[in-house]
């Protein structure tokens, strides 16, 4: 089978099991694989067809037939003007609120650009006249393609009708799947070879992903992984619900630092022992927010078997796997679903507790931040020390790279006795601005603090980040004379470079095997600076101070001054071992 054929037969089965039901096509040769598939549906019954000659007549007879049913109307063209005459149906269906979805044949991205015949930039022809477009790059003869070209058509059906909700701002309309495709473009006429991987949707028949609320209680080994929320209470909603439930809870560090009698002490590292998690294998796993740390998490929606969920307050889903097959609103969160094996959610939790010890040694935390902790730095006794000595009304910023990853990894290494709102720029997870951002939330929060208390104190503002994070954003220091002072504690984990590389492919021992390696290794992702923090922060008239132990860290912390720097050094090359030691415990 052809690939272009295997991909225009997945989109039509997946379009019919979304609800299409009649479908509107124009002739032309690179649309041919798309034509060739919604004449098999209509043969078969699945759609009613209707072929028309005329692009601009096919895009308002769609739209007719959309406007009376209620449906989601495909209308399908060839490349070139033939996309850009559906433009004033396309216009239409925007103002009116009509699901009108393009399906536009292109050239593959070879072609692009090259004079090729019939080509032109057809992404973004419609501009903001569409509720939500995507270019499907040509398909290969490779497996793994299959689930991503399903979720796609899912997407565009669930924004044309506005499934996911967006609290009435966004009506339904038009939306566009432009589909390049490679030559050849006519399905063999022997068609008996297979391809690499199954075709079949759903086996029960439905769409590959189902937006709205389950009706019923889910399979009792469920795992919550809880991920980026931008509103604590959502956090806060979502691990009472799990609490309720029974469910165990592996958590990144957002929203509000978690806590609860379900939540997995260092669950990451609990993820990461899979004897274990084949053992406890959980039959189904919802995603709360949006999973930006881990592989290990990541890998449990991978599972063969395992049905995936995902709780979103957002008008779209977070599925990069592909292996979604519920998207659901967070008002589900307001209704418990018993469990009906709570000893396997306690096993979750035990497997977690067991580590809690080897995870404070190895991070040198001692029993508890003071005098009798470890002199042994390291950025997970860092991120734990900062997040214990800070109360439910303080906020934590952290930066982008080995913050929030090392809080995950400490997350139950020592009691928590408040939980602090824990934010972080995780939208595209880059290190740009952190520290203006950490200024910004400390000037917000402290002008809440004045409105709700009348002048009284409010929680404080405490960042943790990198050197690099810090370094890059050096001029959210600057702030004039007459401008309002944030109180802002930055606590730098200077390692002086890029660490969080040392933890990732880049850093693994072979890399470093010979002098010539570990020079390139250093260049290219160590990317020492020497930078003199202190003179930097003096240069700023931003207070500075250097700590050496967790203890210091604590006394200072313990005290609230202004707009300074923490700044705690730490070897980058002990990011990895530290990780691998933990792991290996």
């Amino acid at each position: 089978m052809h690939p272009s054929t295997a991909l225009a037969t997945v989109l039509v089965d997946e379009l019919v099991r979304g609800g299409v039901r009649e479908a509107v096509l124009c002739p032309g040769s690179r649309s041919a694989p798309l034509a060739y598939a919604f004449e098999e549906a209509d043969r078969s019954g699945r759609l009613r067809l209707h072929v028309r000659v005329d692009e601009r007549s096919a895009a308002f007879l769609a739209l007719g037939i959309a406007r009376s049913s209620g449906l989601p109307v495909p209308v399908v063209t060839t490349s070139g003007t033939a996309v850009a005459n559906l433009h004033p149906a396309v216009l239409e269906a925007h103002h009116s609120g009509i699901p009108l979805v393009v399906v536009s044949a292109d050239r593959p991205t070879e072609l692009r650009g090259t004079g090729a015949n019939q080509t032109t930039v057809q992404p973004g022809m419609f501009g903001g006249a569409v509720r939500w477009e995507v270019d499907l790059p040509a398909p290969d003869a490779r497996p793994g393609q299959v689930g991503a070209w399903r979720s796609t058509v899912c997407r565009a059906l669930a924004a044309a009708l506005d499934a996911a909700g967006s609290g009435g701002w966004v009506r339904s309309g038009p939306v566009h799947l432009n589909v390049a495709l490679r030559d050849p473009l006519a399905p063999d006429l022997d068609d008996t070879t297979g391809w690499g991987e199954a075709l079949d949707g759903r086996a029960d028949g439905g769409p590959w992903v189902r937006v709205g609320s389950r009706d019923d209680d889910g399979d009792p080994r469920t795992v919550v992984l809880l991920g980026d929320l931008t509103d604590p209470a959502v956090t806060d909603l979502a691990l009472s619900w799990a609490a309720a439930s029974g469910w165990p809870v592996l958590a990144e560090p957002f929203g509000r630092l978690p806590s609860g009698p379900t939540v997995v002490p260092h669950g990451v590292l609990v993820a990461a022992d899979t004897a274990l998690v084949d053992e406890l294998a959980p039959g189904r796993v919802v995603v709360v927010g949006r999973l930006t740390l881990f592989r290990e998490l990541g890998a449990l929606l991978r599972r063969p078997g395992v049905v995936v969920e995902h709780v979103t307050g957002a008008p779209s889903w977070t599925d990069p796997s592909h292996v979604v097959g519920l998207v659901r609103p967070v008002t589900d969160l307001q209704r418990a679903e018993r469990s009906a094996d709570p000893s396997w959610a306690q096993r979750w939790v035990a497997a977690g507790e067991s580590l809690s010890a080897a995870v404070r040694e190895a991070a040198g935390l001692g029993s508890a931040p003071g005098p009798d902790a470890s002199p042994h730095l390291t950025s997970v006794g860092v991120a734990v020390t900062v997040a214990s000595l800070l109360g439910e009304a303080d906020t934590l910023v952290l930066g982008s790279s080995n913050a929030p990853r090392d809080l995950a990894l400490g997350l139950g290494a020592l009691p928590q006795p408040a939980r602090p709102v824990v934010v972080g720029n995780r939208g595209l997870a880059g290190i740009d601005g952190t520290v203006s951002t950490a200024v910004g939330v400390a000037l917000a929060q402290a002008a809440q603090g004045h409105r709700d208390g009348g002048g009284g104190s409010a929680g404080r503002t405490v960042a943790l980040m990198g050197d690099l994070t810090f370094l890059h954003d050096t001029n959210g220091l600057l702030v004039g004379p007459d401008e309002p002072r944030p109180d802002l504690t930055i606590v730098v984990v200077n390692d002086d470079g890029g660490g969080i590389f040392s933890t990732l492919e880049y850093g693994a021992p072979e890399r470093s095997a010979t002098p010539e390696r570990r020079t390139a290794t250093e260049r290219l992702f160590g990317t020492p600076h020497g930078t003199d923090l202190q003179a930097l922060c003096a240069a700023h008239h931003v207070g500075h101070v250097r700590v050496g132990t967790l203890a210091e860290l604590a006394a200072v912390l313990a005290e609230r001054g202004g707009l300074r720097v923490v700044e705690v050094a730490v070897d980058r090359w002990g990011h990895r071992a530290l990780r691998d030691v933990l792991r290996r415990r």
